[in-house]
């Protein structure tokens, strides 16, 4: 039976929450690059907006601006310098510049885009796009022709860059890994080690700060650590979270909604369905903390390019189904200073 009470204790974590948070349920969030002096925080959400607010050192967030585009927000994404931002909505990728507040169409699919990412090298820069319609795109801003289309075996679900990598997780358990360098090619191509669908993929950097592997989530609260490198694949493992028991007999399992990498310390954050984020060392194979329990799924995560703020978005993410949905519990996005509780393990 559906609850029709509202929740007293809202920010059980007591973080800095995010003034004026989209009215539906956040779809994307992501920090603004280094490049940038001030930290600028988008969401991208279920109520076919993206918000920009500033982030002040002293927690306090101000509403910078806000567009609103045809339909709901799948991703978004920032240019390197921070100036622009991209907005995977429908069939469809908008480019928004902040400065003048006006957006252009950029790409297009014929199934909504499900993820937006913008690669940077010293060769060339372009934006990537993957969609239901089992395509991968890469384009040139300035036309409206893709530079360069490439046929995937299902629909996208989940997809990350880190130049010269990309990987990119389809419907069917497919996983494909890209090298970027020169031009897009497959560099390898397998199935997911996880036995049930993807629904995230984060790329992690080794000791010499060059991408070596991913981290991959999946609806099952499994998390699967994967090494690019055929030497290293001895250290790729699995790992559970987002799961409670009720009793020693019985496990309640919920999705992973998000994965993110500490910029500094190469550790992780996971957020899911359970209302809960957690901090992990995958080095040591150990979990640094767990937060108490939201009162909703948490949707979303990242952190700033600095590495001081985790950030992380709250609301209904309809695992339970829509008898569960109480339009009574708001969206919310909070923040918290997370560069000591990220620091991996001492041994």
């Amino acid at each position: 039976m559906a609850s029709t009470s509202t929740s007293t204790s809202t920010n059980p974590t007591n973080d800095s929450q995010v003034v004026a948070p989209p009215e539906d349920s956040v779809s994307a969030l992501k920090f603004s690059p280094a490049t940038l002096k001030q930290n600028f925080l988008i969401a991208g959400s279920w109520d076919n907006s993206v918000r920009c607010w500033e982030i002040e050192k002293t927690g306090k967030t101000l509403p910078i601006c806000m567009k609103t585009v045809g339909g709901p927000v799948l991703d978004v994404c920032w240019s390197d310098d921070g100036t622009k931002v991209f907005i995977a909505s429908e069939k469809q990728v908008n480019i928004w510049d902040l400065a003048s507040d006006q957006q252009m169409q950029v790409a297009a699919h014929d199934a909504p885009v499900k993820t937006c990412h913008w690669i940077k090298s010293s060769k060339y820069a372009c934006l990537m796009t993957g969609s239901w319609d089992k395509t991968l795109k890469f384009w040139d801003t300035r036309s409206s022709n893709p530079m360069l289309a490439i046929n995937l075996p299902e629909r996208c679900y989940c997809a990350d860059v880190d130049y010269p990598m990309a990987v990119v997780g389809t419907a069917g358990r497919v996983l494909i890994i890209y090298s970027l360098e020169n031009s897009p090619t497959e560099f390898t191509r397998q199935e997911s080690p996880l036995m049930y669908q993807h629904r995230a993929v984060s790329i992690f950097r080794g000791k010499n700060k060059n991408p070596t592997g991913f981290a991959l989530g999946s609806i099952e609260g499994c998390v699967a650590i994967q090494y690019m490198n055929p030497l290293n694949r001895k250290h790729n493992f699995t790992f559970k979270c987002c799961r409670s028991s009720a009793s020693a007999e019985c496990q309640d399992i919920y999705a992973v909604n998000d994965i993110a990498f500490h910029p500094i310390h190469g550790t992780l954050a996971t957020a899911g369905s359970d209302g809960i984020f957690s901090f992990w060392d995958k080095d040591a194979r150990v979990k640094l903390m767990s937060s108490k329990t939201m009162d909703q799924s948490i949707t979303k995560c990242c952190f700033s390019a600095d590495g001081q703020i985790f950030a992380y978005a709250v609301g209904y993410d309809w695992s339970k189904g829509h008898e569960y949905f109480n339009p009574a519990k708001k969206p919310q996005i909070f923040l918290r200073p997370c560069y000591e509780d990220l620091k991996p393990r001492t041994t």
